[in-house]
């Protein structure tokens, strides 16, 4: 059987680009786990919190339950789950999923394989982040989940999958004449530009194109808070910062917060700026709460 093939079709809920990665968190923390200890089981009412914390920080910005991905990962084939009473899982049901002691492990075949073939873990660990992830959040949650990634390796599919367009990265930082668009950083290490980054608006794991129109070029800060929703940029290309970010700090007010409102920095004349449905796309489902009132000039 092809695991990563099987893996690669999960079977999610989608439409007008709504991410939906309930199933790919829950695998990974079943395969951070499975390296710890592969005959390990997750009974569910020990791993809700941890779950609900992974939907919540990597999750979309509507409240989400780890309840669903616990009982319909099943049917994909890559899951199972047992109750008291034996066999199958009692449904979706958080009250149900607790109460009748359900606990849930990667299907025995999958185990099997994965102890047959240890590198099979890194190779399926690369496909569900490069699938359902932007890159600038790969690291840090490889870490929430207890795993340990090899480096890089290209995963073969049958399926034809997209490529990366090498020079978006050229193209946009060029577009923004090397300046974040966010805070206007423009640092180099003699001709080289340091700490400036291409960012996807709408994901590329979510069918985003390499395109300028979708990218942006920002320092690597405001990148990852980018594409972790505590930034964002409303229909007249001005920078939204959410009412949920907390900093105190004078770096935290005067890198964050006092972007409220602002306009972006570039694109230059004569190239695109970001198109109205990528934006409108990562404030549905990137993004998290309410804006911040334009900061004070």
């Amino acid at each position: 059987m092809d695991w990563l093939e099987r893996i690669a079709g999960l079977r999610q809920w989608t439409r007008n680009g709504t991410r939906a990665p309930h199933k790919p968190l829950l695998l990974l923390h079943a395969l951070g786990r499975f390296q710890q200890d592969p005959d390990g089981e997750l009974r569910y009412s020990a791993v809700e919190e941890d779950l609900q914390r992974l939907l919540t920080e990597y999750g979309p910005p509507h409240k989400t339950s780890p309840a669903y991905p616990f009982h319909h990962l099943v049917s994909d084939g890559v899951w199972e789950v047992r109750t008291d009473r034996g066999p199958g899982s009692p449904g979706s049901g958080v009250r149900d999923l607790r109460e009748s002691g359900a606990t849930g492990r990667l299907a025995p075949e999958l185990g099997a394989a994965l102890r047959g073939e240890p590198e099979l873990l890194h190779r399926i660990t690369r496909l569900l982040l490069d699938r359902h992830f932007p890159p600038s959040v790969h690291g840090e949650l490889c870490e929430a989940v207890g795993l340990e990634p090899e480096p890089t390796e290209v995963v073969h599919l049958s399926a034809a999958r997209r490529q990366r367009d090498r020079r978006m990265r050229d193209l946009v930082l060029t577009a923004y004449e090397y300046r974040c668009a966010f805070c206007g950083y423009d640092g180099r290490l003699g001709p080289v530009p340091v700490g400036l980054e291409a960012a996807h608006v709408r994901w590329w794991a979510l069918g985003g194109p390499d395109d300028v129109d979708n990218g942006l070029c920002l320092c690597s800060l405001h990148h990852k808070l980018f594409d972790k929703g505590v930034l964002g940029v409303d229909g007249d290309h001005r920078v939204l910062v959410s009412q949920r970010f907390v900093g105190h700090s004078a770096a935290a007010r005067e890198q964050v917060v006092a972007l409220a409102g602002r306009p972006l920095v570039g694109p230059q004349p004569g190239v695109r700026p970001v198109a109205a449905d990528h934006l409108d796309w990562h404030l549905s489902q990137v993004f998290r709460g309410t804006p911040r009132p334009a900061a004070a000039a």
